[in-house]
């Protein structure tokens, strides 16, 4: 069993949240992902009408969730404790989410099927490599937007309130509210009239 207060002083941990180079093979972090990987195995197993077992599963899984979660299963995530989740959201099938550091999604988004999140980066340093040696970057999305299915959001960017991400966009930059954006790298084309924001 996980104890949630180890996270607070487990060294490897604490750096890999805060974007330092960490060691990804330290014992505390395989069995966080060891956790996970029950828990999002179990969820893989259930129904979509199984309602109160998802919840029980989601309370266990992720750092956050709220009312009207729907996941599409299967999902699949590495930690899941540091993801956090609005309300009102929807993920599509196969949606994949590596939060090695915080990943939070706003109130009322939807993420299309195989929509896949990354805060994991790996050095480019081959001395590093060899040592298992990874950082992550925080990844925010705003309240009421729409991710396209097969997009890929890249470490360390921030999707504004609003906005939509083609299908297939690979998100490599900040998106600013009220807008949409696609393609690789992922340009906005147009910003959204004002009558259509709340």
């Amino acid at each position: 069993m996980i104890n949630n207060s180890d996270e607070l002083t487990n060294p490897e941990y604490c750096k890999m949240l805060s974007g330092e180079y960490y060691n990804r093979l330290d014992p505390y972090l395989v069995n966080l992902r060891n956790n996970a990987e029950l828990l999002y195995r179990e969820y893989n197993t259930t129904y979509e009408m199984e309602i109160e077992k998802r919840n029980e599963i989601y309370s266990k899984l992720f750092g956050k969730f709220s009312d009207n979660l729907t996941i599409k299963a299967p999902f699949y995530c590495v930690y899941g404790i540091n993801t956090y989740l609005g309300e009102n959201i929807f993920m599509n099938l196969n949606c994949f989410i590596i939060d090695c550091a915080k990943v939070t999604i706003g109130d009322n988004t939807l993420l299309g099927p195989n929509v896949h999140i990354y805060t994991a980066g790996h050095t480019t340093n081959p001395k590093l490599l060899k040592k298992d040696m990874n950082f992550a970057k925080e990844i925010v999305i705003g309240r009421n937007v729409w991710i396209g299915g097969g997009a890929i959001l890249n470490p360390g960017v921030t999707i504004g309130d609003n906005s939509v991400i083609g299908s297939g966009s690979v998100v490599t930059k900040d998106i600013p509210s009220n807008c949409v954006a696609v393609g690789n790298p992922c340009k906005v084309i147009k910003y959204l009239d004002e009558e259509l924001i709340e």
